[in-house]
């Protein structure tokens, strides 16, 4: 069975509801894989090794991705040097500005992992809108459909 880890930091909820939703897409009923989703702060190396695919989230914080996140590839990053190259991701953003700064950083981080993204980001600028909420639970069912099909 394929895993995939969803891992994501929300300080005033709106990136919290976002993995919610994209949480259930990846739970579809026609979908068997298993999901780890947890925050930033808790996700660990082993889990990112664990993981065939990693969705991440955050919000825009100064136009750059949340400290948690940060937080989160420096603790990962030597000790996984080599050991994710070409891993597949996905990004989701809550931006109070346009998010290019949260999403620009992300991937220069990524770079050095050796990720692959696989879907185009989902930025939520402003308020959370029912649009916003079903295209992250399509972001979901999509990497979890992916990962199950192997086409990633």
């Amino acid at each position: 069975m394929k895993h995939l880890l969803i891992t994501y930091h929300s300080k005033d909820g709106s990136t919290g509801r976002m993995c919610e939703r994209v949480q259930k897409g990846a739970n579809h009923p026609d979908i068997e894989i298993e999901i780890r989703a947890l925050l930033a702060s808790e996700t660990s190396a082993e889990d990112m090794t664990w993981a065939d695919g990693i969705i991440f989230g955050t919000p825009e914080n100064f136009g750059y991705m949340s400290g948690a996140m940060k937080d989160l590839f420096d603790r990962t990053f030597y000790p996984l040097a080599g050991q994710l190259e070409g891993m597949p991701i996905a990004i989701f953003i809550s931006a109070g500005n346009d998010g290019t700064g949260a999403l620009s950083s992300i991937r220069r981080i990524g770079n050095g992992y050796g990720f692959k993204e696989v879907q185009e980001p989902l930025i939520s600028v402003g308020e959370l809108t029912d649009e916003t909420l079903d295209a992250c639970e399509a972001l979901g069912m999509y990497l979890a459909a992916g990962l199950e099909g192997s086409i990633f």
